[in-house]
């Protein structure tokens, strides 16, 4: 499994902190001797921007935009592909099969600038809308 699983595709956790939380997919690693199975680095939404009404102010409906994103790798059986991708372009430090702290942070505000922007565009809505199940 996961040759399907390229730069781009949409899947959902399965496992874990972030289970039921939309993700695409950043980088594929095969196993290795230190790590015996293969993953997946995404960059996904732990929370979703909120309703937006035409009553509400300038400041509030940008507080209401706001994502939170989350940027973790993950075994290729803990996550679900569906038949969406985004074509989004972040900046992934170059084949690090661990990513430092301050990398993580980088690649965490270069994902929430990335979705705000795809949100507020107005394009793929079924990746930034509520996983309801």
């Amino acid at each position: 499994m996961g040759r399907f699983l390229k730069q781009g595709r949409v899947v959902i956790c399965l496992q874990g902190r972030y289970a039921g939380r939309k993700a695409m997919v950043l980088d594929r690693y095969d196993s290795s001797a230190k790590v015996p199975f293969e993953r997946v680095r995404v960059a996904g939404i732990e929370r979703p921007p909120r309703k937006v009404t035409k009553r509400m102010g300038k400041k509030k409906i940008n507080r209401r935009c706001r994502i939170k994103p989350f940027v973790k790798d993950i075994n290729t059986n803990h996550v679900m592909p569906t038949r969406y991708t985004v074509d989004l372009q972040l900046n992934v430090p170059v084949k690090k099969k661990i990513l430092t702290t301050e990398a993580k942070k980088k690649l965490k505000s270069d994902a929430r600038t990335a979705f705000e922007d795809r949100y507020k565009q107005g394009k793929n809505k079924w990746f930034f809308a509520k996983l309801r199940f």
